[in-house]
């Protein structure tokens, strides 16, 4: 394991920007790692060349999800705020957001996904919310998936916990490409569609796209927050479907 929780280079002369998840095999988004995508973002937003960011996670699993002892009472709020502001940072980025992604990609892990512009998924990817079979909800994941595949679907996936696989994916919208090599394919495309283009008018046209959405979505989040904060995190069964899970136990429900 390497010290930093993500890797951060450029290359193509300073036009991508290079974020990898590097905490295998789980690749959990827990406070350090959100920080330092956080860091990233800000520090090469105002990049003049940059034209893209591509976004991928070192080992077999792209994230297993957010920290469950980070979920906790006591925890959770700072952990959810800054785990906000960092989706709504890569859905408001100025520019193209490419993630690549192999094996499972679950809980916050996909939620970082689904507040990217283009996903490429491995053959093999396994993507899903699983938070309800803990007995809590997916914030972010609740307001970001009925953008990208429709309340229907993304209510499918929430209320089962299940993983869709990534053929599956692919069919309903939630990812663009499969491919045997995501991040040589999500290469591939920024190469023959971004790379090319002026640094300058890809920002007007991602910005053009984007405005209309970040508002809507940053009000639903701040009101899905604010339930998850005061009203689910003030129940019985959510605190012991977290706890449950730490203790590799049964959980208990009191349907309270």
């Amino acid at each position: 394991m390497s010290e930093a929780p993500l890797q951060v280079w450029l290359e193509r002369d300073g036009r991508l920007l290079r974020l990898r998840l590097d905490r295998p095999r789980a690749n959990i988004v827990d406070g350090a790692m959100i920080a330092a995508l956080q860091q990233a973002l800000d520090r090469h937003a105002g990049l003049r060349s940059l034209r893209a960011v591509l976004l991928d996670a070192a080992g077999p699993h792209f994230s297993f999800g957010a920290s469950v002892e980070e979920h906790l009472p006591g925890r959770f709020a700072d952990m959810l705020a800054a785990l906000h502001r960092l989706v709504l940072t890569l859905l408001g980025f100025p520019l193209p957001v490419l993630v690549a992604i192999r094996g499972q990609c679950l809980g916050g892990g996909l939620e970082l996904a689904c507040a990217g512009s283009r996903l490429f998924a491995a053959p093999g990817a396994a993507l899903g919310q699983p938070e309800i079979q803990l007995a809590v909800f997916a914030p972010a994941a609740s307001c970001l998936l009925p953008e990208r595949v429709g309340r229907a679907r993304a209510e499918e996936l929430l209320f089962s916990g299940r993983s869709a696989g990534a053929d599956e994916a692919l069919a309903m919208g939630l990812v663009d490409e499969v491919a045997e090599d995501p991040e040589a394919a999500a290469l591939a495309w920024y190469q023959h569609h971004l790379e090319p283009r002026s640094a300058s008018s890809l920002r007007f046209a991602v910005q053009a796209v984007r405005d209309g959405v970040l508002p809507r979505i940053r009000q639903r989040l701040a009101e899905v927050e604010a339930l998850y904060r005061d009203g689910l995190m003030a129940s019985h069964d959510a605190v012991e479907g977290l706890q449950a899970f730490l203790d590799k136990r049964p959980a208990r429900w009191e349907d309270r």
